[in-house]
């Protein structure tokens, strides 16, 4: 029989935030109503190796020149509640470039755009779970939460399990950023330590000798020990 782990209180941001001004549009005024999934939810579509381009975990070689700013090797495993791996899932990624800016057509940010970068990546985990990203270390960014507010360098993941119905949102920071102590959406969530699993540590054995630094970022789906997820 498989063991079920419940989630840790307080390991989940709340809907509403009152410091994340965004939430005060988004939140719902009403308890949610939990509908059953259809089966074209649960059966598809499945993500594997045919939906991926080759190189498109690299996003140092995209393009015809080498972007700017710090390579840097992000990897790590997904694991469920039991430590389990997970296997075939689809992360997808996407970032700002070094200084900042994303290539969206919204982001009027003065920072200026990288013709070399454009801040998308896709990966399959493996049999064990495993997943590897080539990219660059973003940059911090100014945004119109309140006064003086800037974003802690970060990088989005998205998750796919077996089926579309299943994706999970969340976002990866840099450990000793100064930023994350005035960070809202960082702040969101109430458990120090659920906190501190959104923040990936540099990585010694996946670091590559002048040419890349490494850092680690597990990702568990469910459990105590869950990694904290965008609502």
């Amino acid at each position: 029989m498989k063991s079920f782990r419940r989630e840790q209180s307080g390991s989940q941001p709340p809907l509403l935030h009152p410091p994340y001004r965004s939430t005060h549009k988004r939140a719902p005024l009403l308890p949610p109503v939990a509908l059953p999934a259809t089966i074209s939810e649960l059966s598809g579509p499945i993500f594997g190796a045919g939906d991926i381009r080759p190189g498109e975990h690299d996003l140092t070689s995209q393009h015809a020149g080498v972007p700017l700013g710090q390579k840097i090797v992000v990897s790590g495993r997904v694991l469920d509640e039991n430590a389990r791996p997970v296997a075939d899932s689809l992360i997808e990624l996407w970032q700002a470039n070094a200084a900042g800016r994303y290539r969206h057509d919204d982001d009027r940010f003065e920072g200026p755009l990288d013709p070399n970068f454009t801040g998308c990546g896709r990966a399959l985990t493996d049999s064990n779970g495993h997943y590897r990203f080539v990219t660059i270390k973003p940059g911090a960014y100014p945004w119109r939460n309140h006064f003086n507010a800037w974003r802690p360098a970060h990088i989005h993941f998205s998750l796919f399990g077996s089926s579309i119905g299943t994706r999970l949102v969340t976002q990866m920071y840099f450990e000793g950023d100064p930023l994350l102590a005035y960070d809202p959406i960082w702040n969101s969530i109430p458990d120090e330590k659920a906190r501190a699993r959104l923040v990936a540590s540099q990585d010694w054995e996946t670091t590559e000798d002048h040419h890349a630094l490494g850092y680690r970022f597990d990702i568990v789906l469910r459990g105590h020990k869950a990694t904290p997820w965008e609502g």
